[in-house]
């Protein structure tokens, strides 16, 4: 629930996947870390005096993620701005996909300008077959938050067949959401002949005010030898601790944030202007009409302007942990109401 004006609404929006900043029982052990380890860690994490529980946190992220290493930071824009400045001097060619967040699009580099991400995956494939053999960047999203689509980067071991492959992936959506258990796609994506990284803010589905990134123990390494790691403060250790406190709260809500997206994908399979998939658990819908006739109802869903002020509004429904069925059952039949 959110309160405007006196009134109370339920919350379909944001980025709290698992609803893990509302469980009582992550904020009563977090209360217990934050006297322990403090409200803020100010310190270099290459300083004389070191707290074991970033190195316990990087192993046991890695290791639940199928990484052979992991570097956290202080947030997921940094842990970009680190990973493609460790990829991006070495390449020939730097390919960004449609809407890749800013964070991990090299300085000087821009989007594709591509309309979809069918079509840049076929510019890019018809490009690696016309060039000789070169070292490429490949940089997108797990999912593209603006039309709640899962991306699929299967394609990319077909180039990596000719070409020397390095590729960037933003997890910040899949962390809590999609791959492996909480952890992302970086298993799912993970190959022999691709130099991968995988980066992305803690701060959405896992609700930790920090950032990582993932990947192979020589890239990682290089990463933890730059300034930007070492001059840097990073993430909340209080958090971080609460985290490798609470993986089994997380994976239980985990399982309910899967069960839920599935029962609203079934119940709202045949209304056109729901589009979305149950794996992910946010959905697009067409009708901008329909955010003050969800506002009426007790309703908020997503519905702004992205990335800027002067871009077209993008409407959706956002599922969380925190939510239960009976949310869930009264925001279907508003639906269903709507969509007659």
């Amino acid at each position: 629930m959110v309160q405007i004006d006196g009134k109370e609404y339920l919350y379909f929006s944001g980025t709290s996947y698992l609803g893990i900043a509302q469980d009582m029982d992550f904020l009563d052990i977090l209360a217990n870390n934050l006297f322990e380890f403090g409200a803020n860690y100010g310190q270099s994490r290459i300083g004389n005096v070191r707290l074991q529980v970033f190195e316990d946190f990087e192993e046991s992220f890695a290791l639940s993620a199928g990484a052979d290493s992991s570097a956290v930071l202080s947030s997921g824009y940094i842990a970009g701005i680190a990973a493609w400045k460790s990829l991006v001097t070495e390449a020939d060619q730097v390919w960004i996909a449609p809407n890749t967040h800013a964070a991990v699009v090299p300085d000087g580099f821009t989007a594709s300008i591509q309309s979809n991400f069918t079509q840049w995956k076929k510019l890019c494939l018809a490009q690696s077959e016309a060039f000789s053999s070169q070292k490429i960047l490949i940089v997108g999203n797990a999912v593209d938050p603006l039309s709640c689509q899962i991306l699929d980067y299967e394609w990319v071991k077909e180039i990596a067949k000719k070409h020397q492959v390095s590729q960037l992936i933003d997890d910040s959506h899949a962390f809590g959401t999609l791959g492996n258990g909480i952890y992302g796609t970086y298993q799912k994506w993970a190959n022999p002949s691709i130099n991968l990284l995988v980066s992305g803010s803690l701060g959405k589905g896992l609700g930790i005010p920090a950032g990582i990134i993932l990947g192979k123990d020589a890239q990682i390494n290089k990463i933890k030898e730059t300034p930007m790691f070492g001059g840097a403060s990073p993430g909340s250790p209080a958090f971080l601790r609460t985290f490798l406190d609470m993986e089994d709260r997380y994976l239980e809500k985990k399982r309910w944030l899967t069960d839920a997206c599935g029962i609203f994908a079934q119940e709202t399979a045949k209304i056109s202007q729901i589009k979305g998939s149950r794996h992910f658990p946010a959905f697009i819908y067409t009708e901008d009409s329909w955010v003050k006739e969800f506002e009426k109802a007790g309703i908020i869903t997503s519905s702004f302007s992205y990335p800027t002020a002067e871009s077209p509004s993008v409407n959706r429904i956002v599922i969380s942990g925190f939510h239960e069925m009976e949310d869930l059952m009264y925001l279907i039949d508003i639906i269903h109401n709507l969509a007659r």
